[in-house]
């Protein structure tokens, strides 16, 4: 059984469905049968149209429910009859689905979970083991985004940023339980950009790429957090990091910068280190303004704090530092690292302590614990 196959139809037969004058919210859940239905009976009988296989089991669900007597009261007039069977139409609405996925009135995380049950084609089970939560706490966060989005028209152009903002999101929760949800934010990344033209799409897909290739070096086997510069180089992907680059320098070409591109630009610069001593930070720190001109976040800001004490020395950094509010995530941490790069082992250790109880996951609490006990270790020789 192929998942990887059922997961990339979805998408295209929810709108079909949709096209046909499905509600979002039915022809999501009928979508979802068609997709047990294809677990039960493809191991031992895979149809040779898998799409128009999904697409007339998807509708017979769809048209089954409908006309059940709750339902025909609410589609009574909207429902239609099976159409003839025959090859789908090609039409291609998938790029609709990303915009709904992605619309305003729903929350980050609402969005999230949509992209992935919608486009992903993931389960509820599945999505709520990669976010660790409870399945009921899920659903009902999946059926609130579906009844938000249902009957939402796209009458004009959709905002293609806030659909990478979404699919960056997915990116960025990582990966747990049996869906490596980073590795499906690159799935559906590539298929956005097979579908719009856009040095932007192109960006965020580089910036994945080349952020997933680090990914075998970022932890020990114990799940201990290894830092950037502490990272064995030669377990980074190079495949990855060839392909994020060659995707990069092509969208800048184009010569509409926006604020992946220039993410990823920097990713590139500490994929072209072969050792952290070589890194171009006077390079990165200028790609840093670039992205500061074009945010203005006080995030890229912190990030380019650090950059700057690597470029012109920790002192610089902390300069940069003092401008921004101690109040930022990772501002703690960012101080202590910095202190200490200037020889200031006390303040260090004590911001050290400090970042590890303000830390938002485990890992990093034990990794900045351990640092703060480094350096407490040190002073007490």
């Amino acid at each position: 059984m192929d998942e990887v196959l059922l997961r990339s139809l979805t998408p295209s037969v929810l709108t079909v469905l949709v096209r046909r004058g499905a509600d979002f919210a039915a022809a999501e859940d009928a979508v979802q049968d068609a997709l047990v239905e294809a677990l039960r009976v493809w191991p031992t009988d895979q149809p040779r149209d898998p799409r128009g296989w999904l697409i007339t089991v998807a509708w017979r669900k769809f048209l089954d429910a409908a006309r059940s007597e709750a339902a025909r009261r609410r589609r009574e007039d909207r429902v239609e009859e099976e159409p003839p069977p025959g090859p789908a139409p090609s039409v291609d609405d998938t790029l609709h689905l990303y915009f709904l996925c992605a619309h305003p009135s729903l929350t980050p995380a609402s969005a999230v979970a949509l992209t992935l049950r919608a486009l992903g084609g993931l389960t509820t089970r599945q999505i709520a083991r990669a976010y660790l939560v409870p399945e009921a706490t899920m659903a009902q966060r999946i059926s609130r985004a579906k009844r938000t989005v249902s009957g939402a028209r796209f009458d004009r152009p959709g905002d293609v940023a806030t659909v990478l903002r979404v699919l960056y999101l997915v990116f960025n929760e990582g990966y747990s339980g049996d869906v490596d949800v980073a590795a499906e934010a690159i799935r559906l990344t590539r298929q956005l950009a097979a579908a719009v033209d856009h040095p932007e799409v192109s960006g965020l897909l580089a910036l994945m790429l080349l952020h997933h290739a680090r990914r075998a070096a970022r932890t020990t086997p114990d799940g201990s957090l290894v830092p950037l510069a502490e990272q064995d180089r030669g377990r980074w992907d190079t495949r990855l990091i060839a392909e994020g680059v060659m995707i990069l320098q092509a969208a800048l070409a184009r010569d509409r910068l926006g604020e992946f591109q220039a993410q990823a630009a920097i990713a590139a610069l500490h994929a072209d280190a072969p050792h952290a001593a070589e890194t171009d930070w006077v390079q990165i720190v200028e790609w840093y303004d670039e992205l500061t001109r074009l945010t203005d976040s006080p995030v890229v800001r912190l990030n380019r704090a650090v950059a700057v004490g690597e470029a012109d020395g920790p002192q610089a950094g902390l300069t940069a530092l003092s401008a921004l509010d101690p109040a930022l995530p990772r501002w703690t941490a960012v101080a202590a690292h910095l202190h200490e790069r200037a020889g200031d082992l006390p303040t260090a250790a004590r911001l050290y302590t400090e970042a590890a109880h303000k830390a938002p996951t485990l890992p990093e609490r034990n990794h900045l614990t351990r640092q703060a006990s480094r350096l407490n270790t040190h002073l007490r020789a």
